[in-house]
């Protein structure tokens, strides 16, 4: 079955489609659109192998030219060097061309293919097809791309609409339990935020899920996909403090993502200890009763989520904090939990609360 959810925008609405194959109507559905007819994939070697050759035979097949580009798969990916590399790539093929760029991949590639998108040319076509359990539930969505500097993540971006979000939910059964396990720690952040249900599902099914089963893990991303669109559709450039909410996890996630030189924790993993350390301070604020703490700790832990940071310290990570673009001039923000189901941003937590909880965390 195909789902589609829309994400309704002033000016830039598009569709999320959800369901198994539906990559193989990529070309009919970007044809619906009329915005363009020579496709650039932006993917990664990995993704190529895997379903690279079936997505370039559909496009082909409904009469697209197809230039496919590769990066490597990985964090380091996502720098200003790369992203202006691929920008003069493009140039140089697509002079006379009708150009429309397609993220083929997880988050890496869809953070810097839509980034590459929104420069060239002062901003050309962009479509995401997503295939990581990370990207499908969260990052394909919402028009947040961005490239790193080694000051911190996403420092160099802008908020730019994929026309078309493209979840085709056959392509997770190729991916590996990590993977797996980073996206879920995303969709756990769903349920904490705005799903006590979808909470309670992924604690009941954590094991199908673990198991790749088509049918839940169909049912996760539909209900993701769906959670962010309203957020998006009602804040979709952040300013009205409701879109913040995504960012539960993210504040001391991102940092040891940083810290860690993004190599030793893929994103949902860091974004799983930042839950760990949000919950942690939410309890010290008497924000959150310690019983629903427990509850989203044991199931990170239960899904196998890491319970420890390892191989950086605190300064490192409180020194990366700084940085935060979602802090407010020297004053930071946390988006922290009232229970499963709702947050609250708070801005100056104390910093004792802060360096507590790392500590804690620390291996």
């Amino acid at each position: 079955m195909m789902q589609q959810i829309p994400v309704r925008l002033k000016t830039s609405s598009y569709s999320i489609v959800v369901g198994s194959g539906v990559a193989l109507s990529l070309a009919f559905q970007i044809k619906k659109l009329g915005v363009g007819t020579d496709a650039v994939i932006i993917t990664n070697p990995v993704v190529k192998k895997c379903c690279g050759g079936a997505v370039t035979k559909a496009l082909l097949k409904g009469g697209f030219t197809v230039k496919v580009f590769e990066v490597e798969d990985s964090e380091k990916s996502k720098s200003v060097k790369i992203a202006f590399d691929l920008v003069e790539k493009i140039a140089r093929y697509g002079a006379d061309k009708k150009i429309v760029v397609i993220a083929l991949g997880g988050g890496v590639v869809g953070d810097l293919a839509g980034f590459v998108a929104s420069v060239y040319k002062r901003g050309v076509p962009f479509i995401q097809v997503p295939t990581t359990l990370l990207a499908q539930v969260d990052s394909s969505i919402g028009g947040k791309v961005a490239v790193d500097l080694p000051a911190g993540k996403n420092l160099v971006g802008a908020f730019y609409q994929p026309r078309l979000v493209v979840a085709d939910t056959a392509f997770l059964s190729t991916l590996s339990s990590r993977q797996i396990r980073n996206g879920l720690a995303e969709a756990v952040k769903y349920g904490v935020i705005k799903d006590p249900k979808l909470f309670t599902f992924i604690e009941r099914h954590f094991d199908k899920l673990l198991a790749r089963d088509a049918a839940a893990l169909a049912f996760v991303v539909a209900r993701c996909a769906t959670i962010k669109a309203k957020i998006v559709s009602i804040d979709e450039k952040e300013t009205k403090g409701i879109r913040t909410i995504l960012n539960f996890g993210h504040t001391i996630g991102h940092a040891v993502e940083t810290a860690a030189g993004y190599d030793r924790y893929q994103h949902g993993e860091a974004v799983a200890l930042g839950m760990r350390a949000a919950c942690a301070i939410s309890v010290r604020l008497k924000l959150m009763k310690p019983l629903d703490a427990v509850r989203v700790e044991t199931l990170l832990s239960a899904i196998g989520l890491p319970e420890c940071i390892e191989g950086v310290g605190i300064a490192k990570i409180l020194k990366v904090m700084q940085f935060d673009k979602k802090f407010v001039g020297k004053k930071n923000r946390f988006v922290l939990a009232r229970g499963i189901g709702a947050v609250v941003v708070r801005e100056g937590v104390p910093a004792l609360f802060i360096s507590k909880v790392i500590k804690d965390l620390l291996a």
